[in-house]
């Protein structure tokens, strides 16, 4: 019998995985350092960010998840 696989913690806080399979992520450069950004920098910073490709198929991985 094979050994449980765990979830990684660290890629659990922060990685979001939406109920179709899309992997989310905060973008850095948001809390602190605010007063030289533009509104409309600082905006699209607030959003959270899709991740595709090779790395999605490896956060998925890492969530134990299929």
């Amino acid at each position: 019998m094979s050994h449980k696989v765990k979830t990684r913690k660290s890629i659990k806080n922060r990685f979001k995985m939406t109920k179709n399979g899309k992997i989310l992520h905060k973008q850095s450069f948001a809390s602190h350092l605010k007063s030289s950004k533009s509104k409309s920098q600082l905006r699209r910073i607030k959003r959270e960010k899709r991740i595709k490709g090779k790395i999605a198929k490896k956060i998925i991985k890492l969530l134990n998840r299929r």
